[in-house]
């Protein structure tokens, strides 16, 4: 008996940190589309012009190589982030300024409307 809870809480252990594991590359990858936008298109600058000056001394394709490389350091930084992440058991509901992933809102302050002077003053009397 006590096998079959233990292989059952294993199997439930490694589900946890696959699902963690998935929610940290998905939640990297956004935040790098979104946030690190100017990152991005300053590695697409360098990117294009390292193609330009390797395409006259490689004989290869000079975008194929840059381009591959360049993906492929982007897709393993994502990698090793969330798996650094999930080794060290953050989860993702742990971490405050990442309200969006979990629906919650984030007001800076409450509204203020144009007719508030007029009208809150009738309200709270």
């Amino acid at each position: 008996m006590e096998l079959v809870q233990r292989e059952n809480w294993d199997r439930h252990q490694y589900l946890a940190i696959v699902k963690s594991f998935l929610i940290w590359s998905f939640t990297l990858t956004v935040c790098l589309l979104v946030i690190g936008f100017p990152v991005v298109v300053l590695m697409m600058t360098v990117g294009a012009l390292l193609t330009i000056i390797l395409q006259s001394v490689l004989p290869i394709s000079a975008v194929l190589l840059v381009a591959g490389s360049m993906i492929g350091v982007n897709v393993c930084a994502i990698i090793v982030g969330a798996a650094v992440l999930t080794i060290k058991r953050v989860h993702p509901e742990q971490v405050s300024w990442l309200r969006w992933l979990h629906g919650e809102a984030n007001p800076l302050q409450d509204p203020i409307y144009a007719a508030c002077p007029l009208t809150c003053a009738l309200h709270q009397n």
